[in-house]
């Protein structure tokens, strides 16, 4: 059977025949279908396996949890979760409380308790916090011994595919932490009852549109195994799930989501499902479909759909601060549209699984955009209360109906489940996910520097292991120092991303220049490698205006986003347990428009840089400042909390010059992040979204 055909039609063929095979299958070619007591651990479960034919090689490989630890500000990061709502969530959240169905209890049984441990697992073997290892446990513990003779697991009282799905994620993240060895016998037979049972009970629902989350599992066990049965199980998964890259093909969500147009839309032929293919998550969630499929079809359309989707989705709905506006559907690019938090780490998870197939260096652009940006962007600056939903224009956090597509009132206020509780259970998994993807392995036995942050890894590479420790103030600052230490000298290539934006990058080895090449690729350095050797990455990080919707402007400095600061007036709404729910007022005005003008001209936006604290997102000694010239626009003002529509850009306004300050995005919690443009006194053209002062180009 092929697995090679880049036909679109051919494959859709190749999937009915897969379907049919998959509901006939004995599974006689299973290693383990008839008992488990020969199974053999992987020689090392600290080394990342190469995928095993007949699936297609990645180009990078992630590596497995615990390899790749944070330090410096990101450790800080970690760590004020921990001490926030992720570590104390069980205590504080009968969703995951003591009497979680997946405890045994008869409480919530359905995804919270596995969001909540797919998260939990990670943060708490990349901070060796006892404590933590302590409650994860417990759901392990009682996952583990929950499966019957059948291989079914979980609560009796839901027998939903979906939940499982995130649930074996966590099994898998913990097998990598501890090589625990219950973990892969009791994945296989879970697969081998789900084959069996797929016929006559298909993926519906949430785990139809969600069925590339279980195809990652699907794929680890694989890797470990070789078992063919699992390839059918994974085309099965394919065959019932909904056709992403066929959605992406000609993409037809185009507008603003409203509860009206989804309605409509699903009464007209072939668009029953536009709730669910609209659904925000859902889609953040089904940017690595194409990817993960890819290892099995060959196929380069399936290789390319990743960054057709995120190109389809920022056209559309394209935010600045690197989301896509998803309240909870999709939602266009007016900035004043929110995203749900559970979008901007699935996003963020999407990209992580994606760069290691695919390596491509602009997912790692993007997940640095997101990881710094929007993630702290939608919580208190002591983790304690998150939002539903964020805005990019955020002048208000309120009880209003709008501006939401399909959301309620309590979706941008801060709190402890605000709107509903998933993003309560799941936003943990954001920075640990993000601390593991650091550092990859290349398929030529080589290390890659994915994405920047303060961190350290023991890496096994070719028979040594190599150790590495990267100092750096990344995002705030741009020079990056890693130091180099195999336990023997070693001779392998080091790739490094160099981001988009990084023009006239310089890198040094042990003092000496490098060779970069471009932008938005992966620089390589290969050399023999020994003790002490120090790699030096110096980014330039110069302010960047990007145009967005209606001609306005945001700033960028690296991968940071700007926003200006709205004086706030936080109001507590009520008590929640250990925590409080929160609405936010404006204590000052915000419509503001920028005095900018061409992209191709330096920007006269000056930069003040302070010291790094261990809560770099916070507002409170903020390290990084942008002063702007700006005038106040009267004419654009807010409606029931909500910023309106921004103007056409270039605006004029007769209020006075003034300087104003813009702080990184996360922390404004209020904030404009998309302002209109003032008119140049000496603008006349306008040359494809591109301003041009002084006459033609």
């Amino acid at each position: 059977m092929s697995f090679q055909s880049d036909s679109r039609s051919t494959r859709r063929g190749f999937l009915k025949q897969v379907l049919a095979t998959g509901m006939t299958s004995s599974f006689s070619g299973s290693t383990f279908a008839a008992e488990l007591g020969g199974y053999e651990r992987a020689p090392s479960s600290r080394e990342p396996l190469k995928k095993l034919k007949p699936l297609v090689q990645n180009v990078f490989y992630s590596l497995p949890l615990g390899t790749v630890l944070p330090k410096g500000w990101l450790q800080a990061q970690l760590q004020l979760q921990a001490d926030g709502l992720s570590g104390h969530l069980d205590e504080t959240w009968a969703s995951v409380g003591p009497n979680s169905g997946w405890l045994g209890g008869t409480g919530e049984s359905w995804e919270r308790g596995p969001y909540f441990l797919d998260g939990l697992v990670p943060l708490a073997y990349l901070l060796n916090n006892t404590a933590l290892k302590d409650k994860a446990q417990k759901y392990i513990d009682w996952t583990l011994n929950s499966q019957d003779a059948s291989g079914r697991f979980g609560p009796g009282s839901n027998n939903d595919w979906w939940p499982r799905f995130v649930m074996l994620k966590a099994l898998a993240q913990y097998e990598e932490a501890t090589g625990d060895p219950r973990v892969v016998p009791f994945m296989h037979r879970y697969f081998l009852y789900q084959l069996s049972e797929l016929p006559h009970r298909p993926l519906k629902d949430w785990g139809k549109f969600r069925w590339q989350d279980q195809a990652i599992t699907v794929l680890w066990l694989y890797d470990r195994t070789a078992d063919p049965a699992l390839l059918e199980l994974l085309n099965l998964l394919r065959v019932q799930g909904h056709d992403w890259m066929a959605q992406y093909d000609h993409f037809q969500y185009k507008e603003r989501m409203s509860a009206d147009r989804i309605a409509l839309l699903s009464k007209l032929p072939g668009f029953q499902d536009t709730k669910m293919a609209t659904h925000g998550v859902n889609n953040a969630q089904a940017v690595k479909t194409g990817a993960l499929w890819s290892r099995v079809s060959g196929s380069s359309s399936d290789r390319q759909a990743v960054l057709k989707m995120i190109s389809e989705l920022d056209q559309y709905h394209g935010l600045p601060n690197g989301m896509f506006s998803c309240d909870e559907h999709l939602a266009g690019r007016n900035p004043s549209q929110g995203s749900e938090l559970c979008s901007v780490v699935e996003y963020m998870f999407s990209l992580e699984q994606s760069l290691a197939v695919l390596g491509d260096a602009s997912l790692g652009d993007r997940l640095e955009k997101l990881a710094f940006n929007a993630l702290p962007g939608a919580m208190t600056d002591d983790m304690w209360a998150h939002q539903y939903d964020q805005q990019p224009n955020q002048v208000e956090c309120s009880l209003h109906k709008e501006p939401w597509t399909t959301n309620g009132p309590e979706s941008n206020l801060y709190g402890l489940e605000p709107h509903f509780g998933c993003c309560t259970a799941n936003f943990s998994q954001g920075w640990p996910k993000f601390v593991a993807s650091l550092f990859m392995k290349s398929a030529e036995g080589g290390l890659v520097a994915a994405a920047y942050s303060p961190c350290e890894a023991n890496i096994d590479l070719q028979g040594a292991v190599v150790h590495i420790v990267e100092e750096t103030e990344y995002p705030f600052r741009g020079t990056i120092r890693i130091t180099v230490n195999p336990s023997r000298t070693l001779r392998f290539p080091f790739l490094l991303r160099i981001p988009h934006w990084a023009d006239d990058t310089e890198i040094l080895i042990n003092g000496q220049r490098q060779s970069v090449g471009g932008t938005g690729a992966f620089a390589r350095v290969e050399r023999g490698w020994k003790q002490g050797d120090v790699v030096e990455i110096n980014f330039p990080m110069q302010p960047r205006v990007i145009p967005g919707f209606n001609g306005s402007v945001s700033v960028e400095r690296g991968p940071l986003v700007f926003a200006y600061n709205i004086g706030e007036d936080w109001l507590k709404l009520r008590d929640r347990g250990m925590t409080a729910d929160w609405q936010v007022y404006p204590a000052s005005r915000w419509n503001y428009a920028l005095a900018v003008t061409s992209l191709a001209k330096p920007q006269k936006i000056a930069v003040s840089e302070r010291a790094l604290t261990d809560r770099p997102f916070a507002l409170e000694g903020t390290p990084t400042q942008l002063q702007v010239s700006a005038r106040l626009l009267p004419s654009w003002i807010a409606s029931e909390g909500v910023a309106g529509t921004l103007p056409e850009s270039p605006v004029e306004s007769s209020e006075h010059d003034e300087t104003i300050t813009l702080v990184p995005y996360a922390a404004a919690k209020l904030r404009i992040t998309s302002f209109p443009r003032l008119r140049d006194p000496v603008e006349e053209v306008t040359n494809g979204g591109l301003w041009v002062s002084g006459g033609k180009s």
